[in-house]
């Protein structure tokens, strides 16, 4: 056990890039996974916290609107105070937190109080967004410099520490950061000190997300549009010649899946390569995993089916847990592998297939289908009156098989492997982002994520849940869905995540 008292604290401060939790650095994942405390801002991606430890102390300072939940000072002394606990802790910004993310003052206070600390650079939202938005900020016919300015930096109402007039003479692209509320003034300020009103000038709302919106003009007509369109914070405002580059060069909008936020309801450690996916499709992912597993209450029915595994004629695994739990308790009680020879293997689905393959054990049956129905037909074929078989599942669970099985005269032995709980979730964020229409799509892989993220969400979020398109990974589960009165919008023909994800491209593109 890890005495803090021993231990020496120290801060890492890390630049979360500007939204996209793919732009995340590799360092930056690294320490979040080893952070004991986080303290995080408003606009970083809260889905990065699914790097962290599930007892890591997460804590928000973030500032919006002007309003902040603590001051800077407070901020200094707090990672102060946890560092000298012999804490790891992580501040975690928006951008880069040198590119006027008030990181130097942070680190300045860390420096004072003698704790050691790193820096995690991060993609500035300067790059990142001009990036995703189809904008090179420099070009060797069109710009050969650049300029970043703050757009928020105030003295008094209406007033940036400025110099206009240097600034408006540069001929390169200029990039004003939180400067969407001062639009007006921008402009104004650089036509009066001689830039030409028919600059090209791009407006760029919740840049590398699936909120991403861009607004393109000059600067005698950007601010009737920002009047219009009324565009707030937070947005990256670029002026210059590269703005009429984007039409040539913008890919992220293209993406088949841009502009949709969906939901992923899959346990954490098989959600990945999910989320992988849809970002390569152009999609936000919301990670909010409903299901945890856990270890069943009581082990004795699978020890005993471990200790006589020769008696079995075959081993039916229903979910890739079912292929984790069971080999760990294998392993935990000393059982060797090799008591497995002669037991034929039999799964349902290609994931549950693969787990079994990846630890070097052939599996001899894997339906057409991926369901129970189609796994009891195709061992239907087979004779097996009296033949015993042992499945390791979850302690509750469809009783399909096993009584279909049993009805064809073998003898069944059902041994709990897991249990699935409702996790410890906050579904504030979810619910807001529900009720403001910037769900596009739910995604359910089994009954279990159905019921339990109606169970985390509330009967309160159902009028808005129903105005959102539901994708389920086949007929069982959208059946649990159509029970709970939710209308399913898209099942795939194969019953797997790859397929399901292909489901809902099609449906966008039809």
């Amino acid at each position: 056990m890890n005495n803090s008292k021993n231990k020496q604290g120290k801060v890492i401060l890390i630049g979360a890039g500007p939204g996209d939790v793919g732009l995340l650095t590799l360092q930056g994942k690294h320490w979040l996974q080893k952070a004991e405390v986080i303290l995080y801002d408003h606009l970083v991606n809260e889905d990065l916290l699914r790097f962290t430890q599930k007892e890591t102390e997460v804590i928000y300072v973030g500032k919006k609107e002007g309003v902040a939940t603590l001051d800077q000072e407070k901020i200094n002394s707090l990672l102060v105070e946890k560092a000298k606990k012999g804490k790891v802790v992580v501040r975690l910004k928006g951008g880069d937190p040198f590119i006027f993310g008030r990181g130097g003052e942070e680190i300045q206070a860390v420096k004072q109080s003698k704790i050691p600390f790193l820096v995690v650079p991060g993609v500035t939202s300067v790059t990142g967004v001009a990036a995703y938005a189809g904008i090179p900020l420099t070009h060797r016919d069109l710009s050969s410099t650049l300029s970043i300015i703050t757009g928020s930096n105030e003295k008094k109402q209406g007033d940036i520490h400025i110099d206009w007039e240097r600034i408006a003479s540069r001929t390169g692209t200029l990039v004003f950061l939180m400067g969407a509320r001062k639009l007006p003034l921008i402009a104004k300020k650089l036509m009066k000190f001689g830039k030409s009103p028919e600059t090209p000038i791009a407006v760029i709302q919740w840049g590398t997300t699936a909120r991403q919106k861009t607004w393109k003009g000059t600067l005698s007509t950007i601010v009737e549009t920002s009047s219009k369109e009324k565009i707030s914070p937070p947005a990256l405002t670029i002026i210059g010649e590269v703005v009429n580059l984007k039409p040539e060069i913008e890919w992220y909008e293209h993406l088949p899946l841009f502009g949709k936020t969906i939901v992923v309801t899959r346990k954490g450690d098989q959600a990945e390569s999910m989320i992988d996916r849809l970002r390569e499709l152009g999609a936000e992912p919301f990670f909010f995993p409903v299901i945890e597993t856990v270890e069943p209450n009581d082990w004795a029915p699978l020890d005993e089916a471990l200790n006589h595994l020769s008696r079995y004629e075959g081993l039916i695994f229903t979910s890739v847990n079912g292929v984790q739990f069971f080999f760990k308790r294998l392993k935990e009680i000393q059982q060797d592998i090799r008591n497995l020879k002669g037991v034929r293997i039999f799964t349902i689905g290609p994931k549950t297939a693969d787990a079994v393959r990846d630890l070097g054990i052939h599996v001899d049956v894997v339906p057409e289908n991926f369901v129970a129905e189609s796994l009891i037909e195709s061992i239907g074929k087979e004779n097996i009156n009296g033949k015993r078989f042992l499945i390791p599942r979850a302690t509750v669970a469809r009783e399909v098989l096993p009584e279909k099985l049993r009805e064809m005269g073998a003898q069944i032995d059902v041994a709990p492997a897991y249990q699935t709980i409702l996790p410890s979730l906050k579904s504030d964020t979810l619910a807001k982002r529900l009720q403001s229409g910037d769900i596009q799509v739910l995604t359910f892989t089994s009954s279990s994520t159905v019921k339990n993220f109606l169970a985390l969400t509330g009967e309160s979020l159902i009028p808005e849940i129903k105005k959102t398109r539901i994708a389920c990974i086949g007929p069982i589960t959208a059946k649990t869905a159509e029970d709970a009165g939710l209308t399913v919008d898209i099942i795939p023909k194969e019953y797997t995540v790859s397929s399901l994800l292909d489901a809902i491209e099609d449906y966008y593109k039809a």
